[in-house]
């Protein structure tokens, strides 16, 4: 994060900016509408000023600024299409510790202005840090249209209970979880509608439960939610919108940070991964949290890679909490078998080389396999295999002895959907010594069968494939 993202408090602060044309008035009406008194340094004025000078805290000065003029000032604007007042501004600001932005020119200022959606009292910023505004003023456009205006209106409403919600709901979750239920529920589509006595009546029986009911721990939750296998663009609209609802989450180690930065900041973080041999915390004792973390009221998101249902343990944890009677919710996640395959170029399935397939996990016992293999080596079948990177050499003997070809293709793919993502491939006599040479780590998953012949037909994305994956990159990208 190159910048800090702040609001800042100007009413009645004094503003000063150089330049007389639109660049110029779009800074001047942003801070006169934020409360500001502003002097604006300029020979003369545009017809974008029109408006603009009939504002009381509006004043127009013809000569160049000088430092007197930055005495006792909170911001500065160099706006002027002539370089030499700008530059003024930068050398005055910064002698007085005043905060100064020079337009187009990142290297003179102290904070950048963003593309703004004002719903007042709520405002959402958009800021490419400088680098390419137009990126900003592009998500600005599209998010316009998803934020309704009546969000002003709702947060207006909401802001006449502030006092009466910290004085009578004594907790800080029981007042979190009422302002949830504001903004989630009919208390805001009443809003909306401008049905406001309705609003007002629900928001008041609301405020007298939650008042009656605040000495009392709140009700605890968990949330089994499947991350996908690594790319953020996978996750569900259910999962982010349980992502920000949580006290804690229980994460593994197959999250990369730019999915856990999607989670509720305020959240607590427990890390349970698990690599081979070496648990963070033992599955029993994860499930054990789980329960108490709800018995003390909390909403437990509990992240996992991939699905929760496919190797991810998530049954036996439900059980746990069936019997302990605490409520869960499960929310699928795309399957590393499904995503990963898809971006490596390598389909599942295939009317000429599979009609079935099937996932297994490669960890073994005693160095040997609990997989029916009779089941596996058949012709037709793709065999998708979770954390079998370990076992690969074993694996692979194992299908050759049981009757499958040593020439049956077969690829690996590490850190799949995810930059840095690399795809091997070979047979499986080939593989394992192919897979050494390229010292892939894991997460890799292991994929097995003819449609693996599909890879090099639907590779030619790969020669240009940028270190962030999209969909298919490593392998094919839509034309």
């Amino acid at each position: 994060m190159e910048n800090l993202p702040i609001m800042l408090n100007l009413r009645g602060a004094k503003a000063l900016v150089t330049g007389g044309t639109l660049m110029a008035a779009r800074k001047i009406d942003l801070l006169l509408k934020a409360g500001a008194h502003v002097t604006c340094f300029a020979p003369e004025l545009d017809s974008e000023f029109t408006e603009i000078k009939k504002q009381e805290n509006f004043t127009h000065i013809t000569r160049m600024p000088d430092a007197s003029d930055f005495v006792g000032l909170t911001i500065a604007f160099g706006a002027s299409e002539d370089p030499i007042p700008n530059q003024l501004v930068f050398d005055f600001a910064r002698a007085a510790g005043v905060l100064v932005n020079i337009v187009d020119d990142p290297m003179t200022c102290d904070f950048i202005m963003p593309a703004i959606i004002d719903r007042s009292p709520i405002i959402v910023a958009f800021s490419s840090s400088g680098a390419v505004p137009v990126f900003a003023r592009t998500l600005k456009a599209r998010f316009e249209t998803m934020i309704p205006k009546a969000y002003g209106r709702l947060a207006e409403f909401s802001a006449t209970y502030r006092d009466r919600v910290k004085s009578e709901i004594k907790t800080y979750t029981g007042r979190r979880r009422f302002w949830e239920a504001i903004v989630d529920g009919d208390i805001a589509e009443h809003v909306f509608m401008g049905k406001m006595d309705e609003a007002r009546d629900l928001a008041d029986q609301l405020l007298k439960d939650f008042a009656a009911d605040s000495k009392h721990t709140p009700k605890g939750e968990v949330y089994l939610v499947g991350a996908g296998p690594g790319d953020p663009d996978l996750l569900t609209f259910r999962a982010l919108r349980l992502m920000q609802k949580c006290d804690v989450v229980l994460y593994d180690r197959l999250l990369g940070e730019d999915i856990l930065s999607l989670v509720r900041r305020e959240a607590e973080r427990v890390y349970v991964g698990k690599m081979n041999k070496d648990h963070a915390l033992p599955q029993e004792e994860i499930s054990e949290l789980l329960v108490k973390l709800a018995r003390q009221g909390k909403r437990v998101l509990r992240l996992k890679g991939g699905d929760p249902f496919v190797f991810g343990r998530g049954g036996e944890e439900i059980e746990k909490l069936a019997a302990a009677h605490i409520p869960f919710q499960v929310v699928p996640g795309i399957t590393a078998a499904s995503g990963v395959s898809s971006y490596a170029g390598i389909p599942l399935t295939h009317r000429d080389y599979a009609q079935s397939v099937a996932f297994v996990t490669g960890h073994t016992k005693e160095d040997r396999f609990n997989l029916d293999l009779d089941s596996l080596v058949r012709p037709g079948q793709t065999v998708v295999v979770y954390m079998g990177l370990s076992s690969l050499p074993q694996l692979a003997d194992a299908f050759i002895e049981k009757g499958a070809s040593p020439d049956l293709p077969a690829a690996a793919v590490s850190r799949g959907t995810r930059p840095g993502q690399k795809v091997v491939t070979g047979t499986l006599s080939s593989l394992p010594g192919k897979v050494a040479k390229a010292g892939l780590e894991s997460p890799t998953l292991i994929i097995i069968g003819n449609v693996v012949k599909l890879h090099d037909q639907l590779a030619w994305f790969e020669e240009n494939a940028s270190d962030e994956p999209t969909l298919g990159s490593g392998a094919i990208q839509a034309r």
